[in-house]
């Protein structure tokens, strides 16, 4: 079913609204609360076009910076606080089947982007024009499709904007296959070998890609991937702890506690208790190192560099120490 106008704001403490395939409404629709006291885990694919205003979304941890003409892309399983937002936004929502059968790599649009000129003027018109659409026809063969060609068109269009002209290495393609295991993988084990065996490779050659890319080993890569899901179910829900530990596969709370404190440098108990201040003024202020482009399967990158060079951050730098950086 194609949503047939704006998602209206849902009750305070409720999910964020779920589209059925694909649906556009305000970025204060998606707060669990009007005051976004807490991150949102997102359940939904999407795309977030900021139209008015100034402020800055924090996004798996992560400031950053937000004004007329930016675009957030985020995955389903991130979480998303926009805590007093100054700035209003357009959101496009839709679900992985609205896209069977396009040929889009939902992997290439970047986290973050600036628009500017002719790419600002052409994302604008998609993303109104698809509100209108959402609004003005209703749920019907040609509505649907008419929808789901308009998003892919948006889409693909982003990845033209976004693509690296660079040509791939073997240690990319090494790397985004290793991460896809991690994706499915990351519950049920942390070991190397596991996952070299799966890929019919040796821990060397994951090893090797994996610092190619990232600058941080195989086995690293894995923690900070458990660690950073550890730290969304703190912020994002009020499941015990020892109920986050035992789906993070550890058996005993104890295990799971001091993986966590070596990871992120604060315990899960202090992690939890900081996720109602706003992130500028937070004394545990991780954030995400690399970055799943969804809950399901994707490769892992670091948030993604503004097109003019710089990084999306104040004074140029991430709001503060990574997740697995509390270990040498």
């Amino acid at each position: 079913m194609v949503s047939t106008g704006p998602t209206p704001a849902p009750p305070i403490g409720s999910a964020p609204p779920v589209p059925d395939e694909i649906a556009t409404f305000a970025l204060a629709d998606l707060a669990g609360d009007p005051g976004w006291r807490r991150p949102v885990l997102v359940e939904q694919e999407l795309l977030i076009l900021t139209t008015r205003g100034h402020g800055d979304a924090e996004l798996d941890f992560h400031l950053l910076p937000c004004r007329p003409g930016t675009l957030l892309r985020v995955r389903a399983g991130q979480v998303l606080r926009c805590a007093g937002p100054q700035f209003d936004a357009t959101v496009v929502s839709w679900v992985p089947e609205a896209l069977r059968g396009f040929d889009v790599d939902l992997d290439a649009p970047v986290t973050w982007r600036q628009l500017a000129g002719e790419d600002e003027d052409a994302v604008i018109s998609e993303v109104s024009q698809l509100a209108v659409d959402c609004q003005r026809h209703p749920d019907s063969h040609p509505a649907r499709a008419l929808l789901r060609h308009q998003l892919a068109v948006l889409l693909l269009r982003l990845t033209l904007a976004s693509a690296d002209r660079s040509a791939p290495r073997p240690e990319d393609e090494t790397f985004h296959r290793f991460c896809q295991e991690v994706e499915h993988g990351y519950p049920r084990s942390r070991r190397v070998e596991d996952y070299a065996a799966g890929l019919r490779c040796s821990v060397r050659t994951l090893t090797r890609a994996c610092l190619a890319v990232t600058g941080r080993s195989a086995k690293q890569v894995i923690d900070e991937r458990v660690a950073l899901q550890a730290g969304r179910l703190l912020a994002a829900t009020d499941q015990p702890i020892a109920q986050i530990g035992r789906q993070l596969g550890f058996s005993e709370p104890t295990n799971f506690g001091r993986f966590f404190t070596r990871e992120v440098g604060v315990s899960p108990g202090a992690f939890r208790a900081a996720r109602d201040q706003p992130a500028a003024s937070r004394v545990v202020r991780p954030r995400a190192p690399a970055e799943p482009t969804g809950a399901n399967g994707g490769r892992f990158r670091p948030l993604a560099e503004p097109a003019n060079g710089g990084h999306p951050g104040r004074s140029g730098s991430p709001t503060g120490p990574a997740l697995g950086t509390g270990r040498a």
